[in-house]
Formats: structure tokens, sequence, C-alpha cells
């Protein structure tokens, strides 16, 4: 009796079907033979140019514009009623004044003074000027004037003793750091997106310093950083999508 032959399972053949599709990879995403992204609609697509969460340089978001707004009125409401977080606040400090050596401190504190952050925006600003940024440096300049602007009115408001000075008021929210943040930022913004991280490093610095000093408490800086970050939305949007105005900056 002879035996039936079984029927072998169709053998893939390997490359046939992408034989069929140029340019396709094994991944089954389409490529250009010199490696760059295809100009299609699923090719690599640019972050988004309203500022949302992903935008390169790092510019302030509708989420963290908002969160920092509600943070700021949070802390503020419990300021003005001496709520618990305000007395935690005032414990947490006092904790915290003088761990460090005194010119320690005091070093950290005066990079938010005007005679230090203003000439550093000043300097970048010219820059920007120079490169043809002028809508960028322009933002950043209305960012500072707008500082003491809100500042000074928050300060009035509350009316806050201070950590060493209980009989003197008006330390909340803290202008200091509100300088050095539009300054050190803007000036990031207007030279290059590199500097970002280092003006960030002299924000928290000068924060820390202030706290440590005994100059502030933890939620002035806190107040003063929230305060801030909505003006440096416009600045950030300007230098990052701004079209500069000399004709050699537009090839960049």
């Amino acid at each position: 009796m002879r035996e039936t032959p079984r029927a072998e399972p169709p053998q893939h053949r390997p490359h046939r079907a992408a034989a069929h599709t140029p340019g396709a990879s094994c991944s089954g995403t389409p490529h250009r033979s010199d490696g760059r992204p295809p100009h299609t609609p699923r090719g690599v697509r640019r972050s988004d140019p309203l500022g949302r969460p992903g935008t390169t340089p790092p510019v302030p978001g509708r989420p963290a514009l908002f969160s920092a707004l509600v943070a700021l009125v949070v802390v503020t409401w419990q300021v003005l009623v001496h709520g618990p977080l305000a007395r935690l606040d005032e414990r947490v400090s006092r904790a915290l004044v003088d761990t460090v050596p005194r010119p320690l401190s005091e070093l950290a504190a005066d990079l938010g003074n005007m005679t230090v952050a203003l000439p550093v925006l000043a300097c970048a600003t010219a820059y920007a000027v120079w490169r043809g940024r002028r809508l960028a440096a322009l933002y950043a300049g209305l960012a500072m004037v707008a500082v003491p602007l809100l500042v000074i009115p928050l300060k009035e408001w509350t009316a806050r003793p201070g950590p060493l000075e209980p009989w003197a008021h008006g330390y909340y929210p803290s202008g200091h750091t509100a300088t050095a943040m539009v300054a050190y930022f803007g000036a990031a913004f207007l030279v290059s997106n590199r500097l970002i991280p280092a003006a960030a490093v002299l924000t928290a610095v000068t924060g820390t310093g202030l706290v440590l000093r005994g100059y502030h408490w933890p939620l002035d800086v806190l107040a003063s950083l929230c305060l801030c970050l909505p003006l440096l939305r416009w600045p950030a949007l300007a230098a990052r999508y701004g079209r500069p105005d000399r004709a050699g900056d537009a090839r960049e």
C-alpha cells in the first residue's frame, strides 16, 4: 500500500513582499536611501509651535502655566490667613537658616540683585538685537519690566514679615528670585538654548541662598517661581519661532 505524501506548509519567501515596496525597511517604517525621514505625513513631525509640553526649547505649556497660577493662588491664600501651609513653611525656614556659612549663602542670594542680574540680561538683549531677534529681545525686556509691577503690589497686599526681621513687612513674594529667574532665563532664550540649564541652576542657587540666609521664607521663593513662569512664555516663544530680521540669521 502506497503512502500518501503529506502536503508541506507553504514556505516563507523572504524579501518578496518588500520587493514590491521600494524603500521599505524590515520594521515596516519607510525611509529614504540617504537616511533622512520621508517627506510624507507619516514622517517625523515637528514639535507643537504653541508651546505645549514637548516643545524645544522648553516653553511653558498651558498645563504648566495653569498649575503655576493655581499654586500661586493657594500659597498666597495660606500666607494671608496664616494657614497650616504657612506655619509649616515658617518651621522649615527656621530649621534651615544658617545651616551653611553666611558668606556662602549671602553670595548665592546676591545673584538676584539688580546690579548682577540686569547686566546679564542687558548683554543678552544687545546680542539678540545684533543677531536680528528684536521681537524676542523686546519680550524679554517687557518681562523684566513686569516683575516689579507684579511683585510690589503683592508685597504690599500680603505684608508678610521676614524670618529675621518680624517687625518688617513686604517679604512675599521674593523680588530677588523673580529678578534672577526672568533675567537668567531670558538671557538663555536670547543667546542659546544650551544655557537654559545654567539659568535654572542660577535661579535655584539664588532662591536657596535667600532661604538659607534668612532673607525669605521658602514659600516666598516658590511664589516668585510661579509668578514668573507665565512671564517667560512669550520670550521663549519669540526666541524659538520668531523670524530674524537679518538675512544672515534667516539661513540658520
